[in-house]
């Protein structure tokens, strides 16, 4: 005889008398109670646990999308359900969707999926079909919450199948079908939940239970094999502009992390067995040998997500208790390369115009790895080229950004490809623009200041701390003084700090011990701003980088003090006595206009 478990049948018989009740108050009289004051009457023809649609007996011209409402049962006084306006249909016989708030499933504050720092690790554990079905986007949560995008609250079985899959509360955020139908599109790389007329399909009686029972195996994404574990890794640094991917091997595991914004972030622990898979596989795609664990390799690969066209450099090195890999991701696409974007002031973006469109000398771009000294030499040539047509040719290692319209060669040791090689070639091609990724030899910099003495524009960068530091650093590698006076152009440092997230930045007055560490004490007091986190950043309080500069163009004055063998110090002094604001005066002024907090130019800059 088979038995029964009577905590199953509790349930069913519990589920039994909910959906029997729900459809005895179905075609029930309800009251709208608008804003505490005015009342509609109306007929329930639909309700579940998170919405309603109802007959209306009147019009609706009191009514309009996201008002609060309350539901009330005349029959019973004990029921009373908030909630807001999702919809309204005029047409004869008029009805409204209502999304029920009070189980707190639902948040009012509607969000903008164009902005938000969408969590596509989070996404991309939900099949894309499933979530095109569904009209869903999970985009942010953690252990307890998941937060899920839609148009409409969706059906209770519907969440449902989220909880499950998550292993958390699902709350809903409210969002347009334009936002939802292109974060969609932008997550899972294909044109998911569009109609012929490009608006997303939406059932009005999303929120209403018809029933019916969920595969969960279908709604998860595919068994995490390494092809789709490396696919959804992929993916998840594309999506968030990640510069780095490191994968790193421990005893009992992998541990996977992205460098968003110049911060490592911890994505995700994959156990030990996959995580060998998963090594595998990415020496696979980037040509690595796979049985070759005990010596350092270097490979590439190209990956693509729906128009990104991303350039992998894939590095190994074995490691005590394995394999280390590090990928390096170089977007190919140039289209936000352009100068106003990078944050130069009016002044600096003066001083860079002016030096770059001069015929021939030197544009020197300094500061530590990782600063965005190449972008910034990108922006250059973009612009350029964008004004006239110019024969340019770039020598870089690696070759960061594809830009069509010029020649670009990459260094290659294995072939005998050095910068100073490739520089003394490309002069043979009549260059008009040239530049060395990086000045690192003496043969190098002697070659690029002789072309920049012969009549080509030469730009490049140099791993000092200072604008004036170039010049020291030149003279270091040989450089006669002489010829640096009369070649330099501009000499530019440059920083990176991550830009506050203008949606949940908070305003305070600065401490005077903040003051003093930055050593600004007429900062005492003044307002500026903090990062606190939000959907729209991701919790991280910041959302995006820009760059911090200081520029020391070379005049008459500064030439002269190049030819003597001038001090660093000196040529400060001379900037100072010129105006010219330093990195840390620029920092200043971008921490009073609230785009960066003073956490960030502690971290980031030489407070002098």
């Amino acid at each position: 005889m088979s038995q029964v478990n009577l905590r199953d049948s509790a349930a069913s018989t519990e589920t039994a008398d909910r959906r029997a009740s729900a459809r005895r108050r179905a075609s029930a009289l309800v009251h709208l109670l608008i804003d505490g004051s005015g009342r509609l009457d109306g007929k329930l023809l639909d309700v579940s646990q998170y919405g309603a649609r109802i007959q209306l007996a009147d019009g609706v011209d009191d009514l309009r999308e996201r008002q609060p409402i309350t539901v009330e049962y005349p029959d019973d006084d004990t029921i009373r359900r908030a909630g807001v306006v999702a919809w309204v249909s005029p047409q004869a016989p008029v009805s409204v969707g209502i999304q029920l708030t009070d189980n707190g499933s639902v948040a009012l504050e509607p969000v903008d999926l164009d902005e938000v720092t969408i969590d596509a690790g989070l996404a991309l554990r939900l099949a894309g079909d499933r979530a095109n079905r569904w009209q869903v986007l999970p985009f942010a949560g953690g252990t307890d919450t998941v937060c899920v995008a839609a148009v409409a609250v969706p059906a209770p079985r519907v969440l449902s199948g989220l909880q499950r899959l998550y292993r958390a509360n699902i709350e809903v955020h409210l969002t347009t079908n334009d936002a939802l139908r292109r974060a969609l599109s932008r997550i899972y790389s294909g044109n998911y939940g569009s109609r012929a007329d490009g608006s997303v399909s939406m059932d009005r009686g999303a929120s209403i239970d018809h029933g019916g029972s969920i595969d969960m195996d279908s709604i998860g994404a595919a068994d995490e094999d390494a092809v789709t574990l490396c696919e959804q890794l992929l993916a998840t640094a594309t999506l968030h502009n990640a510069s780095d991917l490191h994968i790193d091997t421990f005893e009992d595991g992998v541990r996977v992390r992205l460098r968003v914004n110049g911060q490592l972030e911890d994505f995700r622990w994959v156990d030990a067995e996959r995580g060998l898979t998963l090594i595998s596989r990415i020496k696979v795609l980037s040509g690595l040998d796979i049985a070759e664990r005990r010596a350092p390799q270097d490979g590439r690969m190209r990956y693509e997500h729906g128009d990104v066209k991303i350039d992998i450099r894939v590095a190994s090195l074995p490691a005590k208790k394995g394999e280390r890999l590090t990928l390096r991701l170089l977007a190919r696409d140039t289209d936000r390369l352009t100068l106003p974007r990078l944050g130069m002031s009016a002044h600096h973006l003066e001083l860079f115009n002016a030096a770059i469109r001069k015929p021939h000398g030197m544009v020197l771009l300094t500061g530590p790895t990782g600063s965005g000294k190449s972008t910034t030499l990108y922006a250059a040539i973009r612009q350029l080229l964008a004004e006239a047509p110019l024969n340019v040719i770039t020598i870089e290692d690696p070759v960061e950004y594809q830009i069509d319209g010029i020649t670009q060669v990459e260094i290659d040791q294995a072939e005998k490809v050095t910068f100073a090689s490739a520089l003394r070639s490309a002069l043979r091609h009549d260059p008009d623009v040239i530049m060395v990724g990086e000045i690192r030899d003496p043969e190098t910099a002697s070659i690029a200041v002789k072309a920049a003495l012969t009549g080509h524009l030469v730009f490049s960068t140099l791993h000092t701390n200072t604008a004036v530091g170039a010049v020291t650093r030149l003279r270091d590698m040989g450089v006669p003084l002489y010829l640096v006076a009369a070649t330099l152009r501009l000499a530019v440092a440059q920083r990176l700090v991550r830009r506050l997230c203008r949606h949940c930045a908070k305003a305070q007055q600065c401490p005077g011990t903040l003051a003093a560490a930055l050593g600004r004490p007429e900062l005492e007091g003044q307002l500026i701003n903090e990062p606190v986190g939000c959907l729209y950043c991701g919790q991280r309080g910041y959302s995006g980088r820009l760059a911090l500069f200081e520029a020391a163009p070379n005049d008459a004055a500064f030439a002269k003090l190049i030819s003597v063998g001038a001090a660093d110090e000196e040529m400060t002094a001379l900037m100072n006595d010129n105006g010219l604001p330093t990195i840390t005066d620029d920092a200043t002024d971008k921490l009073r206009s609230g785009a960066t907090s003073a956490a960030e130019l502690l971290r980031n800059v030489m407070v002098v």
